[in-house]
């Protein structure tokens, strides 16, 4: 409990990051509703990302025989929260089963073997749990729209340079299942907010400051450009061939790094007065 208390602090203290034996690893922060206490407890775990916007946790509590306490617990109470750095929201936790399950943990296993290792040393089916995010509203974050596309720029950032360690790690084995679902999710992350500020952000920020419009416009070329750069990235999961692939992650890098680097640059000293 102490170490988890720990986790959770820095976790909180830094945004999602933190060290030790969970650095440079996905980690989330579950909250479930006992479920004979009816208290509220918040679990430090490692996740996978998945399709449709969910994400999987799986229920192995370092191998031990039992199910863990926080599992049990969703089972009684569905509702969860969901602290994943900057933002939190609600959920609801989906226990998978059948194929579905077999298929998740699989592509665990060929991620990181110690899922595997896990299972084998429980003597148990290890249950996978989908977290599906509730549709009503975005997700909690900063207060300030500034640091809002601060934390969201970060977070891509975080999640490019996990995936540029596991495309560089796959080596002969190849692009695995896991692996084409992490780098799809980022496409299709990166997609929808460069669309929603073109859409949004963009001509809201036009209005109120005209004298912007050559930095919004070079801004939304930077986009077209990225757009093109996440198609090859999607070719080179098809072709499966790791170093194909860690050539168009670095390309995607170095773009998008920059990019995200000049959008703040421009845009946070005028978001909070414009109120977004």
């Amino acid at each position: 409990m102490d170490f988890n208390r720990q986790v959770i602090e820095e976790f909180r203290a830094n945004g999602g990051r933190v060290g030790g034996m969970f650095e440079n690893g996905r980690l989330l922060l579950l909250t479930t509703t006992g479920a004979r206490s009816g208290l509220r407890r918040t679990t430090p775990l490692g996740y996978l990302p998945d399709e449709g916007g969910r994400v999987l946790v799986i229920a192995s509590a370092g191998g031990a025989p039992e199910d863990p306490a926080w599992f049990r617990n969703l089972v009684a109470n569905p509702r969860v929260t969901v602290e994943s750095g900057a933002f939190t929201y609600e959920a609801d936790a989906v226990v998978l089963a059948g194929a579905e399950r077999d298929a998740a943990f699989a592509r665990a296993v060929g991620s990181d073997p110690g899922w595997g290792e896990y299972e084998a040393k429980s003597g148990r089916t290890l249950p996978v749990v989908a977290l599906v995010p509730l549709a009503a509203g975005p997700p909690g974050g900063p207060a300030t729209p500034s640091a809002m596309l601060i934390a969201v720029h970060d977070a891509f950032r975080r999640e490019l340079r996990l995936i540029r360690g596991e495309v560089a790690a796959s080596g002969a084995a190849g692009v695995g299942a896991q692996l084409r679902i992490n780098c799809l999710t980022l496409c299709e992350g990166l997609g929808n907010h460069h669309m929603g500020e073109d859409q949004q952000m963009f001509p809201l920020v036009a209005r109120r400051h005209p004298e912007l419009a050559p930095v919004l416009a070079r801004l939304g070329g930077e986009h077209e450009a990225i757009k093109g750069l996440l198609a090859e990235l999607r070719r080179a999961l098809d072709g499966g061939d790791p170093a194909t692939l860690l050539a168009e992650v670095e390309r995607l890098t170095a773009a998008l790094e920059a990019h995200l680097d000049r959008e703040e640059e421009q845009l946070v000293p005028v978001l909070d007065a414009i109120g977004l």
